[in-house]
Protein backbone atom coordinates (compact mmCIF):
# COMPACT_ATOMS: atom_id res chain seq x y z
CA UNK A 1 0.00 0.00 0.00
CA UNK A 2 1.07 3.40 -0.15
CA UNK A 3 0.26 5.51 2.67
CA UNK A 4 0.26 9.38 2.88
CA UNK A 5 0.15 10.30 7.11
CA UNK A 6 -0.30 14.38 7.76
CA UNK A 7 1.47 15.77 10.63
CA UNK A 8 4.52 16.63 12.01
CA UNK A 9 4.51 16.00 16.21
CA UNK A 10 5.32 12.74 17.89
CA UNK A 11 1.61 11.18 17.59
CA UNK A 12 2.67 11.15 13.92
CA UNK A 13 5.94 9.80 14.34
CA UNK A 14 4.72 7.18 16.23
CA UNK A 15 2.43 6.00 13.89
CA UNK A 16 5.14 5.81 11.14
CA UNK A 17 6.90 3.69 13.24
CA UNK A 18 3.96 1.97 13.71
CA UNK A 19 2.91 1.97 9.97
CA UNK A 20 6.64 0.75 8.91
CA UNK A 21 6.25 -2.60 10.74
CA UNK A 22 3.30 -3.68 8.78
CA UNK A 23 4.12 -6.06 5.88
CA UNK A 24 1.61 -4.31 4.14
CA UNK A 25 3.47 -1.34 3.43
CA UNK A 26 5.09 -0.10 0.67
CA UNK A 27 5.44 3.19 0.85
CA UNK A 28 4.89 5.70 3.15
CA UNK A 29 5.02 9.44 2.88
CA UNK A 30 4.74 11.93 5.95
CA UNK A 31 3.84 15.27 5.57
CA UNK A 32 5.16 17.51 6.20
CA UNK A 33 7.05 15.16 8.87
CA UNK A 34 9.68 15.60 11.13
CA UNK A 35 13.41 14.93 11.97
CA UNK A 36 12.75 11.84 13.19
CA UNK A 37 9.75 10.08 10.60
CA UNK A 38 12.42 10.13 7.90
CA UNK A 39 14.10 7.12 9.84
CA UNK A 40 10.31 4.95 8.62
CA UNK A 41 9.77 6.95 5.46
CA UNK A 42 9.86 9.86 2.99
CA UNK A 43 9.25 13.39 4.60
CA UNK A 44 7.54 15.61 1.90
CA UNK A 45 7.25 19.24 2.44
CA UNK A 46 3.87 19.88 2.23
CA UNK A 47 1.82 21.70 5.31
CA UNK A 48 -0.91 19.94 6.77
CA UNK A 49 -3.66 22.45 5.67
CA UNK A 50 -2.35 22.78 2.13
CA UNK A 51 -4.85 20.60 1.16
CA UNK A 52 -4.17 21.52 -2.85
CA UNK A 53 -0.92 20.13 -2.31
CA UNK A 54 -2.32 16.89 -0.66
CA UNK A 55 -5.00 16.38 -3.36
CA UNK A 56 -2.13 16.68 -5.82
CA UNK A 57 0.73 14.37 -3.96
CA UNK A 58 -2.57 11.64 -3.62
CA UNK A 59 -2.70 11.70 -7.46
CA UNK A 60 1.17 11.92 -8.37
CA UNK A 61 1.91 9.07 -6.43
CA UNK A 62 -1.40 7.00 -6.35
CA UNK A 63 -2.20 7.07 -2.61
CA UNK A 64 -4.07 4.17 -1.68
CA UNK A 65 -4.41 5.33 2.21
CA UNK A 66 -4.97 9.28 3.34
CA UNK A 67 -4.06 9.41 7.59
CA UNK A 68 -4.47 12.27 9.26
CA UNK A 69 -3.01 12.81 12.76
CA UNK A 70 -3.61 16.45 13.34
CA UNK A 71 -7.45 18.11 14.68
CA UNK A 72 -7.10 21.37 12.26
CA UNK A 73 -6.79 19.73 8.92
CA UNK A 74 -9.87 17.83 9.90
CA UNK A 75 -12.12 20.31 11.40
CA UNK A 76 -11.17 22.96 8.36
CA UNK A 77 -12.47 19.77 6.15
CA UNK A 78 -9.87 18.23 4.55
CA UNK A 79 -12.26 15.16 3.64
CA UNK A 80 -15.35 17.06 2.22
CA UNK A 81 -12.75 18.85 0.32
CA UNK A 82 -11.26 15.55 -1.18
CA UNK A 83 -14.85 13.99 -1.85
CA UNK A 84 -15.70 16.94 -4.24
CA UNK A 85 -12.63 16.19 -6.00
CA UNK A 86 -13.43 12.94 -9.13
CA UNK A 87 -10.05 12.14 -9.11
CA UNK A 88 -9.50 11.57 -5.38
CA UNK A 89 -12.86 11.33 -3.81
CA UNK A 90 -12.44 7.53 -3.96
CA UNK A 91 -9.27 7.17 -1.84
CA UNK A 92 -9.59 6.00 2.26
CA UNK A 93 -8.92 8.53 4.28
CA UNK A 94 -8.82 7.61 8.45
CA UNK A 95 -10.14 11.43 9.81
CA UNK A 96 -13.67 12.46 9.99
CA UNK A 97 -15.27 15.32 7.94
CA UNK A 98 -16.00 18.49 9.02
CA UNK A 99 -19.37 17.70 10.63
CA UNK A 100 -17.81 15.01 12.89
CA UNK A 101 -14.66 17.09 13.63
CA UNK A 102 -17.22 19.59 15.25
CA UNK A 103 -17.08 17.14 18.39
CA UNK A 104 -13.18 18.33 18.87
CA UNK A 105 -13.43 22.11 17.12
CA UNK A 106 -16.21 23.33 19.00
CA UNK A 107 -16.40 22.63 23.14
CA UNK A 108 -20.11 24.11 22.77
CA UNK A 109 -21.57 21.73 19.59
CA UNK A 110 -19.85 18.72 21.81
CA UNK A 111 -21.11 19.49 25.18
CA UNK A 112 -24.76 19.52 22.98
CA UNK A 113 -23.98 16.47 21.73
CA UNK A 114 -23.41 14.77 25.15
CA UNK A 115 -26.94 16.09 26.65
CA UNK A 116 -28.57 15.31 23.47
CA UNK A 117 -27.58 11.75 23.76
CA UNK A 118 -27.44 11.09 27.22
CA UNK A 119 -23.77 10.83 27.34
CA UNK A 120 -22.19 11.50 31.06
CA UNK A 121 -20.64 15.20 31.73
CA UNK A 122 -20.60 18.13 33.45
CA UNK A 123 -23.33 20.37 33.72
CA UNK A 124 -22.22 23.52 31.08
CA UNK A 125 -23.44 27.28 29.81
CA UNK A 126 -22.12 28.56 26.76
CA UNK A 127 -21.76 32.47 26.35
CA UNK A 128 -20.59 34.84 23.78
CA UNK A 129 -19.09 39.10 24.34
CA UNK A 130 -22.69 40.11 23.42
CA UNK A 131 -23.72 37.72 26.95
CA UNK A 132 -20.69 38.52 28.62
CA UNK A 133 -23.17 39.70 31.72
CA UNK A 134 -25.34 37.22 32.03
CA UNK A 135 -22.04 34.83 32.21
CA UNK A 136 -20.94 36.76 35.01
CA UNK A 137 -24.08 36.06 36.60
CA UNK A 138 -23.77 32.72 35.77
CA UNK A 139 -20.07 32.29 37.05
CA UNK A 140 -21.45 33.39 40.89
CA UNK A 141 -24.06 30.26 40.45
CA UNK A 142 -21.56 27.92 40.54
CA UNK A 143 -19.56 26.13 43.21
CA UNK A 144 -15.70 26.74 43.26
CA UNK A 145 -13.36 26.21 41.05
CA UNK A 146 -14.66 27.13 37.70
CA UNK A 147 -13.56 25.39 34.36
CA UNK A 148 -13.75 28.07 31.39
CA UNK A 149 -13.29 26.30 28.34
CA UNK A 150 -12.82 28.12 24.44
CA UNK A 151 -15.08 26.92 22.40
CA UNK A 152 -12.51 26.39 19.41
CA UNK A 153 -9.55 25.32 18.99
CA UNK A 154 -6.66 26.33 20.96
CA UNK A 155 -3.64 23.79 21.02
CA UNK A 156 -4.43 22.18 23.80
CA UNK A 157 -4.26 25.53 26.08
CA UNK A 158 -7.66 27.01 26.01
CA UNK A 159 -9.01 25.87 29.34
CA UNK A 160 -9.00 27.75 32.53
CA UNK A 161 -9.43 26.31 36.12
CA UNK A 162 -10.35 29.30 38.23
CA UNK A 163 -10.10 29.32 41.69
CA UNK A 164 -11.75 31.83 42.89
CA UNK A 165 -15.16 34.25 41.37
CA UNK A 166 -12.45 37.29 40.71
CA UNK A 167 -9.92 35.40 38.87
CA UNK A 168 -13.24 33.20 36.98
CA UNK A 169 -15.06 36.90 36.20
CA UNK A 170 -11.70 38.15 34.76
CA UNK A 171 -10.96 35.10 32.59
CA UNK A 172 -14.01 35.28 31.12
CA UNK A 173 -13.70 39.06 30.30
CA UNK A 174 -9.95 38.26 28.81
CA UNK A 175 -11.22 34.98 26.61
CA UNK A 176 -14.96 36.71 25.65
CA UNK A 177 -13.62 40.79 24.89
CA UNK A 178 -9.74 40.67 25.32
CA UNK A 179 -9.31 37.51 22.69
CA UNK A 180 -6.82 35.73 24.90
CA UNK A 181 -7.20 32.47 22.66
CA UNK A 182 -7.94 34.38 19.38
CA UNK A 183 -11.33 33.31 17.38
CA UNK A 184 -11.27 30.49 19.65
CA UNK A 185 -12.79 31.84 22.70
CA UNK A 186 -15.21 34.08 20.93
CA UNK A 187 -17.76 31.68 22.82
CA UNK A 188 -16.89 30.49 25.75
CA UNK A 189 -18.11 27.32 27.96
CA UNK A 190 -18.59 27.42 31.62
CA UNK A 191 -18.58 24.13 32.69
CA UNK A 192 -18.74 22.20 36.47
CA UNK A 193 -15.20 21.09 37.86
CA UNK A 194 -15.25 17.57 37.92
CA UNK A 195 -13.07 15.77 41.09
CA UNK A 196 -11.90 12.63 40.12
CA UNK A 197 -8.95 10.85 38.51
CA UNK A 198 -8.36 11.77 34.62
CA UNK A 199 -7.55 9.21 32.07
CA UNK A 200 -8.20 9.11 28.23
CA UNK A 201 -9.89 6.34 25.88
CA UNK A 202 -9.22 5.29 22.56
CA UNK A 203 -11.61 4.27 20.02
CA UNK A 204 -11.16 3.46 16.21
CA UNK A 205 -14.31 3.67 14.53
CA UNK A 206 -15.85 3.13 10.90
CA UNK A 207 -19.25 4.23 12.17
CA UNK A 208 -20.62 1.03 12.25
CA UNK A 209 -17.95 -1.01 14.46
CA UNK A 210 -15.37 0.12 16.79
CA UNK A 211 -12.40 -1.26 18.66
CA UNK A 212 -11.16 0.13 21.91
CA UNK A 213 -7.53 0.90 22.14
CA UNK A 214 -5.87 0.82 25.22
CA UNK A 215 -5.95 3.88 28.08
CA UNK A 216 -3.62 6.33 29.06
CA UNK A 217 -3.44 9.07 31.04
CA UNK A 218 -1.79 11.93 30.58
CA UNK A 219 0.21 14.65 32.25
CA UNK A 220 -0.63 18.16 31.08
CA UNK A 221 0.97 20.94 33.31
CA UNK A 222 4.31 21.55 32.97
CA UNK A 223 5.52 21.38 36.40
CA UNK A 224 5.64 18.31 38.64
CA UNK A 225 3.03 17.32 41.10
CA UNK A 226 0.87 18.61 38.27
CA UNK A 227 1.48 22.90 39.01
CA UNK A 228 1.81 25.35 36.65
CA UNK A 229 0.45 25.86 33.57
CA UNK A 230 -1.34 23.31 30.87
CA UNK A 231 0.78 22.26 28.00
CA UNK A 232 0.02 19.91 25.08
CA UNK A 233 0.86 17.31 27.19
CA UNK A 234 4.06 16.47 29.22
CA UNK A 235 3.93 12.67 29.36
CA UNK A 236 1.41 9.50 29.35
CA UNK A 237 1.02 6.25 31.10
CA UNK A 238 -0.59 3.04 29.83
CA UNK A 239 -2.09 0.94 30.73
CA UNK A 240 -4.24 2.87 34.09
CA UNK A 241 -4.56 0.52 36.75
CA UNK A 242 -7.70 2.23 38.37
CA UNK A 243 -9.66 1.54 34.54
CA UNK A 244 -10.14 -1.94 35.79
CA UNK A 245 -12.64 -4.05 33.86
CA UNK A 246 -15.75 -2.91 35.97
CA UNK A 247 -15.04 0.64 35.07
CA UNK A 248 -13.89 -0.16 31.40
CA UNK A 249 -17.85 -1.53 30.68
CA UNK A 250 -19.20 1.00 32.39
CA UNK A 251 -17.13 3.44 29.59
CA UNK A 252 -18.29 1.24 26.74
CA UNK A 253 -21.48 0.73 28.02
CA UNK A 254 -22.30 4.44 28.96
CA UNK A 255 -20.23 6.64 26.59
CA UNK A 256 -18.79 5.08 23.74
CA UNK A 257 -21.95 2.82 22.50
CA UNK A 258 -23.92 6.33 22.90
CA UNK A 259 -21.09 8.39 20.94
CA UNK A 260 -21.20 5.78 18.11
CA UNK A 261 -25.25 5.59 18.03
CA UNK A 262 -25.28 8.97 18.14
CA UNK A 263 -23.17 9.84 15.59
CA UNK A 264 -25.35 7.69 13.29
CA UNK A 265 -28.59 9.10 14.26
CA UNK A 266 -27.32 12.05 13.46
CA UNK A 267 -26.21 11.28 10.15
CA UNK A 268 -22.11 11.84 10.81
CA UNK A 269 -20.13 9.00 8.63
CA UNK A 270 -17.35 9.11 11.19
CA UNK A 271 -14.22 7.29 10.34
CA UNK A 272 -11.14 7.48 12.19
CA UNK A 273 -10.63 8.19 15.99
CA UNK A 274 -12.05 9.34 18.98
CA UNK A 275 -10.19 10.64 21.82
CA UNK A 276 -12.68 10.54 24.87
CA UNK A 277 -10.99 12.76 27.54
CA UNK A 278 -12.68 10.95 30.82
CA UNK A 279 -12.75 11.83 34.48
CA UNK A 280 -13.28 8.76 37.23
CA UNK A 281 -14.99 10.12 39.89
CA UNK A 282 -15.21 7.35 42.67
CA UNK A 283 -15.80 4.57 40.11
CA UNK A 284 -18.24 6.94 37.72
CA UNK A 285 -17.08 7.63 34.20
CA UNK A 286 -17.77 11.57 32.99
CA UNK A 287 -16.47 12.89 29.85
CA UNK A 288 -14.36 15.78 29.86
CA UNK A 289 -14.13 16.55 25.93
CA UNK A 290 -13.86 14.38 22.93
CA UNK A 291 -10.86 14.79 20.04
CA UNK A 292 -11.10 13.59 16.92
CA UNK A 293 -7.88 12.22 16.62
CA UNK A 294 -5.28 10.31 18.65
CA UNK A 295 -3.89 12.29 21.73
CA UNK A 296 0.12 13.41 21.67
CA UNK A 297 1.65 12.21 23.73
CA UNK A 298 -0.73 9.58 24.59
CA UNK A 299 -0.17 7.91 21.23
CA UNK A 300 3.46 7.37 22.21
CA UNK A 301 2.34 5.21 25.14
CA UNK A 302 -0.41 3.55 23.43
CA UNK A 303 1.10 2.66 19.86
CA UNK A 304 3.52 0.06 21.56
CA UNK A 305 1.38 -1.86 23.46
CA UNK A 306 -0.56 -2.90 20.17
CA UNK A 307 0.51 -6.23 18.57
CA UNK A 308 -1.98 -6.74 15.88
CA UNK A 309 -1.00 -4.80 12.48
CA UNK A 310 -1.95 -1.10 13.09
CA UNK A 311 -1.94 -0.46 9.34
CA UNK A 312 -4.56 -3.16 9.04
CA UNK A 313 -6.56 -0.95 11.83
CA UNK A 314 -6.30 1.72 9.57
CA UNK A 315 -7.53 0.63 6.40
CA UNK A 316 -9.97 -1.20 8.06
CA UNK A 317 -11.40 1.77 9.95
CA UNK A 318 -11.40 3.69 6.81
CA UNK A 319 -12.98 1.39 4.33
CA UNK A 320 -15.73 0.71 6.93
CA UNK A 321 -14.48 -3.40 7.70
CA UNK A 322 -13.20 -2.87 10.89
CA UNK A 323 -15.41 -5.44 12.29
CA UNK A 324 -13.41 -7.91 11.13
CA UNK A 325 -10.37 -6.64 12.35
CA UNK A 326 -8.81 -8.75 15.61
CA UNK A 327 -7.02 -6.61 18.23
CA UNK A 328 -4.59 -7.73 20.06
CA UNK A 329 -3.01 -5.97 23.53
CA UNK A 330 0.08 -6.56 24.87
CA UNK A 331 0.14 -6.44 28.62
CA UNK A 332 3.10 -4.41 29.11
CA UNK A 333 3.18 -0.90 30.46
CA UNK A 334 4.49 2.43 28.70
CA UNK A 335 5.72 5.02 30.42
CA UNK A 336 6.61 8.52 27.88
CA UNK A 337 8.24 10.93 28.83
CA UNK A 338 8.26 14.38 27.22
CA UNK A 339 11.18 16.63 26.52
CA UNK A 340 10.23 20.36 25.74
CA UNK A 341 12.34 23.37 25.13
CA UNK A 342 13.27 26.23 28.21
CA UNK A 343 9.99 28.18 28.44
CA UNK A 344 7.64 25.97 27.06
CA UNK A 345 4.69 26.76 27.11
CA UNK A 346 5.52 30.03 27.25
CA UNK A 347 8.15 31.78 24.69
CA UNK A 348 10.61 29.54 23.68
CA UNK A 349 13.80 29.55 21.31
CA UNK A 350 14.33 27.05 18.58
CA UNK A 351 17.67 26.07 16.62
CA UNK A 352 19.29 23.88 19.54
CA UNK A 353 21.25 21.17 18.46
CA UNK A 354 20.47 17.77 20.45
CA UNK A 355 23.47 15.68 21.41
CA UNK A 356 22.55 11.58 22.93
CA UNK A 357 20.59 10.55 19.97
CA UNK A 358 22.98 8.78 18.31
CA UNK A 359 22.43 5.50 20.12
CA UNK A 360 20.08 3.02 18.09
CA UNK A 361 17.68 0.29 19.62
CA UNK A 362 18.16 1.07 22.91
CA UNK A 363 16.38 -2.35 24.63
CA UNK A 364 13.04 -1.27 26.33
CA UNK A 365 13.24 2.75 25.04
CA UNK A 366 11.62 4.06 22.26
CA UNK A 367 12.28 7.61 20.84
CA UNK A 368 9.88 9.67 19.28
CA UNK A 369 10.31 12.77 17.59
CA UNK A 370 7.79 16.11 17.75
CA UNK A 371 9.51 19.30 17.05
CA UNK A 372 12.58 18.44 15.38
CA UNK A 373 14.56 19.49 12.47
CA UNK A 374 17.88 18.74 10.45
CA UNK A 375 19.74 21.92 9.94
CA UNK A 376 22.39 22.41 6.88
CA UNK A 377 24.96 20.42 8.86
CA UNK A 378 22.96 17.76 8.87
CA UNK A 379 22.57 18.00 12.68
CA UNK A 380 19.03 17.03 14.40
CA UNK A 381 18.14 21.08 16.15
CA UNK A 382 14.81 21.39 18.43
CA UNK A 383 11.88 22.46 16.13
CA UNK A 384 9.37 23.07 18.91
CA UNK A 385 7.56 23.49 22.30
CA UNK A 386 7.92 19.78 22.66
CA UNK A 387 10.96 18.28 21.29
CA UNK A 388 11.03 14.62 22.02
CA UNK A 389 9.03 12.01 23.16
CA UNK A 390 10.68 9.39 25.32
CA UNK A 391 8.80 5.62 25.93
CA UNK A 392 9.61 3.73 28.39
CA UNK A 393 8.66 -0.31 27.95
CA UNK A 394 8.59 -2.85 31.26
CA UNK A 395 6.55 -5.67 32.81
CA UNK A 396 5.42 -3.52 35.34
CA UNK A 397 4.87 0.41 35.97
CA UNK A 398 8.29 1.48 37.77
CA UNK A 399 10.19 -0.46 35.02
CA UNK A 400 8.76 1.52 32.49
CA UNK A 401 9.03 4.61 34.10
CA UNK A 402 13.13 3.17 34.93
CA UNK A 403 13.80 2.96 31.34
CA UNK A 404 11.94 5.58 29.73
CA UNK A 405 14.14 8.26 32.69
CA UNK A 406 17.05 6.33 31.81
CA UNK A 407 17.10 7.05 28.13
CA UNK A 408 16.23 10.83 28.86
CA UNK A 409 19.29 11.28 31.07
CA UNK A 410 21.43 10.32 27.98
CA UNK A 411 19.78 12.88 25.48
CA UNK A 412 20.60 16.57 26.11
CA UNK A 413 20.37 20.48 24.07
CA UNK A 414 20.51 24.02 25.65
CA UNK A 415 17.77 24.50 28.39
CA UNK A 416 15.80 21.08 27.85
CA UNK A 417 13.37 20.89 30.47
CA UNK A 418 10.85 17.48 31.46
CA UNK A 419 8.61 16.66 34.40
CA UNK A 420 10.77 13.96 36.69
CA UNK A 421 7.56 13.05 38.30
CA UNK A 422 5.55 11.19 35.26
CA UNK A 423 3.87 7.92 36.40
CA UNK A 424 4.59 8.70 40.19
CA UNK A 425 0.71 9.23 41.34
CA UNK A 426 0.22 5.89 39.76
CA UNK A 427 2.92 4.06 41.56
CA UNK A 428 1.61 5.23 44.96
CA UNK A 429 -2.14 4.46 44.18
CA UNK A 430 -0.58 1.11 43.94
CA UNK A 431 1.00 0.83 47.31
Amino acid sequence: MNILLIGSGGRENAFAWKIKQSEKCENLWIAPGNAGSSAFGHNVSIGVNDFEAIKDFCIEKKVDLLVVGPEEPLVKGLRDYMAEVPEVKDIPIVGPGKSGARLEGSKDFSKNFMLSHEIPTASYATFTPSTLQDGIEYLKKQTLPIVLKADGLAAGKGVLICSSYEEAEESLRDMLIGQKFGEASTRVVIETFLTGIELSVFVATDGESYKILPEAKDYKRIGEGDTGPNTGGMGAISPVPFADSEFMTKVEERIVKPTISGLKKDGIDFRGFLFIGLMNMEGEPYVIEYNVRMGDPETQAVLPRIESDFLELLNATANKTLKDYNLSIAPTTAATVVMVAGGYPEAYEKGKVISGLEKKNIKNAITFHAGTKTNTSEQITTNGGRVLGITGLGDTVEKAIENAYNRVSEITWEKANYRKDIGQDILKLGN
